[in-house]
């Protein structure tokens, strides 16, 4: 077992394990928890007391989480010493557990580390972030019709802007690496003829790897799987009509990995165009089925056409037979759209979409704007998941003039719980949170930041006591 500085582990519970990817969970497991920085002292305890409640009712004695408190962000300067925002003993204890759970942090101002969480991500290979948008009936929003969102967005978290390769525009290595782009690689390049990077210009690269969009991707798909009808549906978002090599890549990686390892379980949105018009009418000939899946068919060169009849042949040979008759309903659907288009339809046809595959940046706007829809970060939890280890935490930040009042909402780290008892396969009491939260919303015992926005305005509960009330709605 692991040998830590300052930190004594819990004498009863068991370690989590992987296999394949997945989490093989003891029924009592010791679980780290980093409470968080601000508001982390008034959040976590709620959550906590929530998470434990949950588990009492659902399974009595027979399960429990043995918590294990470690320390990252100023917390942690507190016991180790200055700057040491992440300590070893937090980085063994997650390597050593598996999964963890955390409160918001402080990012370090100036040299050193990034971003703790950043950090974290890579240091344990956590390669997609997971975030759940989803309204509760009566918390406050600015649209009509907030209920029809329901939407899971993966994010790509160690690759796009997460990289992090750039170089400020004075640095010399950026001058250099500009001098050579503009004077030995654009000339000798056709694709990249006429253009000129202007000096003075910062340089930034976005990687975009088969590998690790396809081992997001699988992720994302084989969620999918586990949901029911409408739901079973993964779309690929990107701006691969801009960079085609980088998000275009990564639809088109996607798409692989849908028709390949996941053959029998999915069928894409063009195929299911073409099964559909054979089922409609038996008799459609090829070239008839092509022009109905692609409208400007009529005005494409014959080479073009033939293209689209030989894809239209190709996927009633190998797919007709498995997928055809109405049973590539049942299946995952794997779909995509242009990156700016579901900003859009996320709010205009949000009933339409289920779990949103993407790169990083794109990610990162789009969960923060579904999440806006059903009531903003207050509400929004998130996950941080690879094959060896999981983080969840809350997506907010620390606030720390609400620190210690006992008065902020603790429901991102409380909704994030859920989403770790779902992981572990401890559904009963996942739901046993999820029905008190909503219940309690309804019922109008909220804390200040939904209260002041409920009309009429509702006098709020404090941290705790939300906390009470969600446990008194199990």
């Amino acid at each position: 077992m692991a040998n830590f500085e300052k930190l004594t582990a819990p004498s009863e519970g068991q370690r989590i394990t992987f296999s394949d990817g997945n989490p093989v969970v003891p029924d009592h497991p010791i679980i780290p928890f980093i409470r968080g920085d601000g508001t982390g002292i008034d959040i976590w305890p709620a959550t906590q007391l929530v998470i434990d409640k949950a588990i009492e009712k659902a399974y009595g004695k027979n399960r429990s989480i043995e918590w294990f408190k470690i320390y990252a962000g100023d917390e942690a300067c507190e016991l180790y010493g200055t700057y040491q925002y992440l300590p070893n003993d937090t980085l063994e204890a997650i390597r050593t557990y598996g999964i963890a759970i955390k409160g918001p942090l402080t990012t370090p101002v100036g040299g050193g580390i990034r971003s703790l969480n950043v950090s974290l991500r890579q240091i344990f290979d956590l390669y997609s972030c997971v975030r759940p948008c989803k309204y509760y009936e009566g918390t406050p929003s600015p649209h009509k019709k907030p209920q029809d969102l329901d939407v899971i967005v993966y994010r790509e978290n160690t690759e796009d802007i997460y990289m992090g390769i750039e170089w400020e525009s004075d640095d010399p290595e950026c001058i250099k690496l500009i001098d050579q782009i503009n004077n030995e690689i654009i000339p000798a390049s056709q694709k990249l003829k006429n253009r000129k990077i202007p000096s003075g210009s910062g340089i930034g690269i976005k990687p975009v790897s088969k590998i690790g969009s396809q081992r997001h991707i699988r992720r994302a798909i084989k969620h999918a799987l586990t949901l029911e009808g409408s739901k079973r549906h993964v779309t690929l978002v990107h701006k691969g009509n801009i960079m085609k090599f980088t998000e275009g890549a990564f639809r088109d990686w996607g798409y692989e990995l849908a028709t390949t390892e996941f053959r029998n379980e999915c069928v894409t949105e063009r195929e299911s165009w073409i099964l559909g018009n054979v089922e409609k009418n038996p008799h459609i000939s090829y070239e008839e089925n092509a022009e109905l899946i692609d409208p400007g068919y009529s005005s494409l060169t014959e080479e073009k056409k033939k293209a689209i009849c030989d894809e239209v042949c190709s996927v009633l040979s190998i797919i007709g037979s498995s997928h055809g008759s109405g049973k590539w309903k049942d299946m995952v659907m794997v779909d995509d759209r242009i990156a700016d288009s579901i900003f859009q339809q996320i709010q205009t046809r949000p009933q339409e979409y289920s779990i949103l595959a993407t790169l990083n940046l794109n990610g990162d706007y789009i969960s923060d704007a579904a999440a806006a829809i059903v009531g903003g970060l207050g509400m929004a939890p998130g996950a941080n998941i690879g094959d060896k280890a999981a983080i969840f935490e809350a997506t907010h930040g620390t606030a720390p003039k609400h620190a210690g009042l006992d008065r902020i909402n603790p429901g991102s780290v409380i909704l994030s719980g859920v989403m770790m008892l779902e992981y572990l396969g401890w559904n009963e009491a996942a739901k046993l949170i999820t029905n008190g939260l909503s219940k309690s919303i309804s019922d109008k015992q909220v804390t200040y930041d939904l209260a002041r926005l409920m009309e009429p305005r509702v006098e709020p509960l404090s941290c705790s006591d939300f906390a009470n009330s969600i446990v008194e709605r199990f």
